[in-house]
């Protein structure tokens, strides 16, 4: 059952706004003051708060103004409810952080229809769902509800690609959003002398292919299938929609875009900071968080001396060295990571004890 918290100084009006949210399945904790209702608000955690203007002691603003300096009551939904109708006063409460406006006289439909797209819109941003096909249709069920739209993402389909089969090309115009079923995919960029540099790779339930879309250019890399794959494709449009038409819906798709965003940060670094030897341990210990290369690795010298970013003889050099250190063995060209821990180690310090 969802707490609402009612801040409001007419006797008459708290009684019969509270009776109405009451039969309409809610716990409703009231307050007949500002004062009154931020102390509530700091003991009871309400789902949502519906706070009247002009009050004695403390008004509407300023009881707004208090809770959002809390890090435990800055992100529950708040509905300002007064007889003003000013656009001043509608914009001075939008620009403190109000979530909504409702103005006296309202219908119980007004006031439920209010709370009801509020707690959704919320539960969307605060929601952790979770980064699996099944999440990423439960997210967009849900931000259909929130945004009223429900052809959203209607042209989303998933698509089969076969091992080396290109997703996209570097310099197309991106028109879609990837979303890895199964499968592995890699991304590389194509130099004049036809060398190739592997700039990400991506295991199921990896996003991919959409910060041109967000940068506005045409795609730095190409994508290939490195074995038969099953990718979900969004429409850039729905993409589009996601990000920019509620600041709810965006929050929530963002915390399922950024975790490979804070990892291509930390490749450009790798790339620009560390040793040979340091990027190919870093390269070994990702390669083998791909699905099926848990128990050896079964890829080409040369995808890997493209991911570290160097020569191929460069790379052979370094695994021949992990092997004499006891660090992987390599039988009929396949490698097995016996040492984790010390690649790990090797990535940070460049040294094994």
């Amino acid at each position: 059952m969802k707490k609402i918290l009612l801040i409001e100084d007419n006797a008459e009006i708290r009684e019969n706004t509270g009776e109405i949210l009451s039969l309409a399945g809610y716990e409703v904790i009231t307050a007949e003051n500002g004062k009154v209702g931020v102390h509530h608000a700091q003991e009871q955690n309400p789902d949502l708060i519906i706070c009247d203007i002009m009050m004695p002691e403390l008004d509407g603003y300023g009881v707004l103004h208090i809770l959002s300096k809390s890090p435990d009551t800055a992100r529950i939904p708040f509905i300002f409810l007064t007889a003003k109708t000013e656009k001043a006063d509608i914009r001075k409460g939008m620009e403190l952080g109000a979530d909504d406006y409702l103005t006296k006289p309202f219908s119980d439909t007004e006031l439920l229809n209010a709370i009801g797209t509020r707690l959704r819109k919320h539960a969307l941003r605060v929601n952790e769902y979770s980064t699996t096909p099944e999440g990423l249709d439960t997210f967009i069920r849900d931000a259909q509800k929130v945004l009223n739209l429900k052809d959203l993402c209607k042209d989303k389909k998933v698509k089969q690609y076969k091992k080396k089969a290109e997703i996209f090309s570097e310099g197309d115009i991106p028109q879609s959003v990837y979303f890895l079923k199964s499968g592995d995919v890699k991304t590389f960029k194509s130099h004049q002398d036809g060398k190739e540099l592997i700039t990400d790779l991506y295991k199921e339930n990896d996003f991919f292919g959409f910060e041109p879309i967000l940068e506005g250019t045409d795609y730095h890399d190409s994508a290939v299938a490195m074995q038969d794959s099953e990718v979900i494709v969004i429409p850039k449009h729905d993409f589009l929609t996601l990000l920019y038409s509620h600041h709810d819906v965006a929050s929530g798709f963002i915390s399922l875009l950024c975790r490979k965003v804070a990892e291509k940060e930390k490749q450009l670094l790798n790339l620009a900071y560390s040793s040979v030897r340091q990027r190919t341990a870093d390269a070994l210990l990702k390669v083998t968080q791909l699905k099926d290369q848990k128990d050896k690795i079964n890829i080409s010298r040369d995808d890997l001396a493209k991911i570290v970013g160097t020569a191929s003889e460069s790379v052979i050099r370094v695994l021949s060295d992990f092997k004499e250190e006891g660090l992987i063995e390599i039988e009929s060209g396949k490698i097995r990571v016996l040492q984790p821990g010390k690649l790990e180690k090797i990535v940070r310090w460049n040294v094994v004890r």
